[in-house]
C-alpha cells in the first residue's frame, strides 16, 4: 500500500541551518549535520535540503558541505541550491546524493532539465517552484531567488512545461504559508495535481498532524513537506527537531 511520505525541508544559510517566515526573518535553528544525524534516529522518510543563498550570492554549491551530509544521511537526500549547470548536478550525484533540486534555473535555462534527465534518469531531478498569491489577480505567481524576482509565466503553464522537460517530481513552496503553520494551500494543490501527472510534494503551513490528513483525506498519496513542523515545539517555537513514529503515522493516515 503507498502510503503519503512525510518530508522535512532543511533551509541552508551561512553554513548554519535556517528557518523563514514567508521566506523572510531567518532564524538560525543550528547545524545541519546534526540536524540529519537526529532525523537518522526518527526514521525520516526523505530529506530535502535546500541552500537559499547560493544562487542569490551567485554561489557554487558547497560541495564539501554535500559530501559530508550525504556521508550521513541515512534516508533518500534531495539537494538544491546554485544548480546552474549539468556538471554541477552531476557532481553532487556522485556526491551520494539521490536527486538534484533545480529552482531558479528551471526558469532561467529550462534546457537544464532535459539535459540532465536525460544523462541521470527524471527520477533524480525534482524541480521546486515558490508559488506566492498574487491578490490583484486572484491567483498564482512564481518567484525565485528567495522570493526576489516573479516569473512572468503562469502556474498551469510552468507545471506542463516542467513535466515536458522530462522532470520527475516537483516540488510546490507556498511563500505566503511558509512558517505561518496554519494548514497547507488546499487550492494550490488542487490546482497542481489538476494540471500534471508527475509526483507533487506540497511544502508551507503544516503546523500539527491534522494539517497532514486533511491533505490526505481529500488528496490521496501526495509527498507532505515541512519545516517549522519537525523543527519547532510549542507556541514558543523551541528549536526542537522532531517526527512522527511510524505507529503514529499509521495511526494518523489509516487509523491504526
Amino acid at each position: 500500500m503507498l502510503r503519503p511520505r512525510l518530508i522535512p525541508c532543511l533551509l541552508l544559510a551561512n553554513n548554519g541551518l535556517v528557518k523563514t517566515i514567508n521566506f523572510s526573518n531567518r532564524k538560525y535553528v543550528g547545524d545541519p549535520l546534526n540536524a540529519v544525524k537526529i532525523f537518522n534516529e526518527k526514521n525520516v522518510d526523505e530529506l530535502i535540503v535546500l541552500d537559499i543563498d547560493a544562487t542569490a550570492h551567485n554561489q557554487e554549491p558547497r560541495y564539501d558541505l554535500i559530501e559530508s551530509l550525504a556521508s550521513v544521511c541515512r534516508m533518500p537526500l534531495c539537494y538544491g541550491g546554485g544548480i546552474n549547470n549539468t556538471d554541477q548536478a552531476l557532481k553532487i550525484l556522485d556526491l551520494g546524493v539521490e536527486k538534484i533540486a533545480l529552482s531558479s534555473a528551471a526558469f532561467a535555462m529550462p534546457q537544464l532539465i532535459s539535459d540532465v534527465a536525460k544523462k541521470v534518469g527524471s527520477q533524480s531531478v525534482s524541480i521546486v517552484i515558490d508559488v506566492e498569491v498574487n491578490h490583484e489577480k486572484n491567483t498564482y505567481k512564481i518567484t525565485t531567488t528567495n522570493n526576489t524576482v516573479s516569473i512572468e509565466v503562469g502556474l498551469t503553464d510552468a507545471l506542463q512545461r516542467i513535466e515536458s522537460m522530462g522532470a520527475g517530481e516537483i516540488v510546490i513552496n507556498s511563500v505566503d504559508r511558509d512558517g505561518a503553520m496554519q494548514g497547507f494551500d488546499l487550492n494550490l494543490i488542487e490546482m497542481a495535481l489538476n494540471t500534471v501527472s508527475l509526483p507533487i510534494t506540497i511544502i508551507g503551513g503544516a503546523g500539527s498532524p491534522e494539517h497532514f490528513l486533511q491533505v490526505v483525506k481529500k488528496f490521496g498519496v501526495i509527498g507532505l513537506g515541512a519545516g517549522s513542523y519537525f523543527i519547532f515545539k510549542g507556541k514558543y517555537r523551541a528549536v526542537l527537531i522532531n517526527y512522527p513514529s511510524a505507529a503514529d503515522k499509521e495511526k494518523l493516515f489509516f487509523g491504526a
